[in-house]
């Protein structure tokens, strides 16, 4: 038996979640079966905590899109009972049962093994937010990004995403500029590495001009909407825009000018199906970039039971920085 969050569907579609008590035999079929250490929470859970985003495709759910442990058994010659793994994207969590529960048994492809110097609580405080901020830098830095271009944009700074952001680019000697729209975490920012605060309303008007003053070297933007389509008139020529959120909306009320008149890239960050290869380099990166100090000022622990409210919160922006989530609580 094992300790689960699980996600109910009644008659009329209601859901509800809360802590059970399951026998391993529900565990889904898989190569691996790992005992659970901690998850986190993103803002996807919280979806999949309420009535699933049209996500979750059948009831009883385990949510959780991510979680890092230990082997417990495998059918897979690449993992050995003992070895420490961490799964992110796969649509764990989402079509298949997730890590919000102390086991989990996953296909041997979707896991990565855990690099050294990282715990399984650190990298939960990571998790698909740390992750996606890491894909974002890679995808910058492979398309020229240098800290001696100039100032880099942060959206939506005080979020998962977001904050990992701000200390990884901070730590590599990036000036960044950090956008938020709540004034009280500025000092938060400030810690991180953050070298202005940007409000939002500063950014939030759509203007009628497809292009502003050039202000930008580069942005990791986890808004979208009228914001990304404002921040791509102030980009750099040949600079770029990493897009990984849409907490402003999924249109984009943009013109094509940024693209033919300056030369701005677009660059759209999956990390739900990254390769294997790639999956490794970013961890590896983040063992060792990610200043880990920044990384436990930012993380709020909790236990199962939180989760059902800590997942409205998350989608009402009410979560500042990283949650992880002890499953033995």
């Amino acid at each position: 038996m094992f300790r689960a969050l699980v996600v109910e569907k009644d008659a009329a579609g209601a859901t509800s979640a809360g802590v059970q008590m399951l026998e391993e035999a529900r565990l889904p079929a898989g190569d691996v079966t790992v005992a659970v250490d901690w998850s986190t929470l993103n803002y996807k859970d919280g979806l999949c905590l309420g009535s699933g985003g049209g996500m979750v495709r059948a009831w009883p759910h385990v949510p959780g899109i991510d979680f890092a442990g230990v082997v417990e058994a495998s059918d897979d010659p690449r993992y050995r009972p003992g070895d420490r793994v961490v799964l992110t994207g796969w649509r764990v969590g989402e079509s298949w049962w997730g890590g919000f529960a102390e086991k989990a048994r996953v296909k041997a492809d979707w896991l990565v093994p855990l690099p050294d110097g990282l715990t399984t609580r650190q990298a939960m405080a990571v998790g698909t937010a740390g992750f996606t901020a890491m894909l974002s830098l890679m995808a910058l830095e492979a398309h020229g990004l240098t800290p001696d271009l100039g100032e880099v944009l942060v959206t939506g700074a005080a979020g998962g995403v977001g904050s990992v952001a701000v200390a990884l680019l901070a730590e590599r000697g990036y000036s960044v500029a950090a956008v938020t729209g709540r004034p009280e975490t500025e000092p938060y920012l400030r810690a991180l590495g953050a070298t202005r605060i940007v409000p939002r309303a500063d950014l939030a008007e759509t203007v009628k001009k497809p292009l502003e003053s050039e202000v930008w070297a580069g942005c990791i933007d986890n808004v979208g909407g009228p914001m990304l389509a404002r921040v791509l008139g102030q980009m750099k020529s040949d600079c770029s825009v990493a897009s990984v959120g849409l907490a402003g909306g999924a249109d984009l009320p943009a013109k094509v000018t940024p693209f033919i008149l300056r030369g701005v890239n677009l660059l759209g960050i999956n990390s739900v199906m990254v390769p294997y290869a790639k999956r490794v380099t970013a961890w590896q990166r983040i063992a060792a970039e990610l200043p880990m100090a920044k990384l436990e000022a930012m993380v709020e622990e909790c236990a199962l039971g939180d989760l059902p409210d800590l997942g409205r919160a998350i989608l009402n922006g009410a979560v500042k920085g990283r949650v992880v989530v002890n499953v033995r609580r």
